[in-house]
């Protein structure tokens, strides 16, 4: 009896020991991107990137809380017949590595100037989606000779909370909190995202679930909450002003995370985009109809139409 007791408990161990052993980074269980992915090294992270096209000027995406570079798929697609297009995965997000790190706004915007930098991107139009707006405002103000002109997808950072409201969004999202998301969680959470959510989009609700299963998740889902916090600590209400590039901002008009609907119940998406328009002195607001907000994967044609007028603007 003892020895068969003792060979349940042994083979439990080394079929624990096995399932962690293989256990594979989150960058390989996500699917392949629609456009070939390239590496480079910054201050020993390993930053992942797309790079298509070869014009004269040099469109930088940069994405959201939550997503990747293949967030971009289908504005490269048409874009990069005219223009360079780098698409970069920030620290924390698709296959770039998983520091312990700050993750705010400021430390996003000094990766990507040190990225523009070491790729010696020239022209740059600096392009932000959400929480990937609100780094793209740092580093407009904080590295302007970079920044040729700005355009701001659904930015995060200009609608405000008060104290008591942010320290509840901390308190409520944790890393244990994202780990355990449901399944069911997880598709409701994307489809809140569109108005009417496009069939491509299970592909990324794939890459949602099937990372739960990664090596890293861990540290990825730390990246998130810390993502959420540097938002609301590192805020960019103050910077508008010193914004001095011509700048775009485009938002879907059935957006239904910005304004944030619980804390903010009387703002609308409208008046969320007329605060950059007040506040940024050469800003252009456009909205997109019936889009929500991740209106550049759901409307990719109608937003690089409003791209490529504003790019080519002399």
């Amino acid at each position: 009896m003892k020895n068969l007791s003792f060979l349940f408990i042994f083979t439990l161990i080394n079929a624990s020991v096995f399932s962690q052993t293989t256990q594979k980074p989150m960058k390989e269980l996500l699917s392949e991107y629609e456009f070939k992915t390239h590496s480079t090294t910054l201050d020993g992270l390993e930053i992942s990137y797309i790079k298509e096209g070869a014009g004269e000027k040099t469109l930088l995406f940069v994405h959201g809380l939550s997503s990747n570079a293949d967030a971009w798929s289908k504005n490269i697609a048409d874009l990069k017949a005219d223009y360079t297009c780098v698409a970069v995965d920030l620290p924390g997000y698709g296959k770039s590595s998983l520091p312990d790190a700050a993750y705010t706004p400021s430390y996003f915007a000094e990766v990507l100037s040190k990225f523009i930098g070491k790729l010696d991107l020239k022209n740059v139009i600096l392009i932000g989606h959400s929480m990937g707006g609100q780094a793209s405002v740092k580093l407009a103000t904080e590295h302007p000779e970079l920044i040729e002109k700005l355009i701001l997808v659904a930015p995060a950072g200009l609608e405000q909370f008060s104290e008591a409201n942010a320290a509840m969004m901390k308190g409520f999202l944790t890393p244990a909190s994202v780990k355990n998301t449901t399944d069911a969680q997880i598709e409701n959470n994307y489809a809140l995202n569109f108005y009417v959510q496009p069939e491509e989009v299970s592909k990324m609700i794939t890459d949602r679930k099937n990372i739960t299963k990664a090596s890293d998740f861990e540290a990825h889902c730390n990246a998130i909450v810390k993502s959420v916090s540097g938002m609301l600590d590192d805020r960019v209400c103050d910077d508008l002003k010193a914004i001095q590039q011509p700048t775009l901002v485009i938002f879907g008009d059935k957006d239904m995370l910005i304004p944030n609907r619980y804390f903010n119940p009387t703002l609308t998406t409208e008046a969320v985009g007329k605060i950059a328009l007040e506040n940024i002195p050469h800003a252009t607001l456009e909205f997109i109809p019936d889009a929500g907000h991740f209106v550049q994967f759901e409307k990719p044609k109608e937003v690089n139409a409003l791209i490529q007028q504003f790019v080519d603007k002399k």
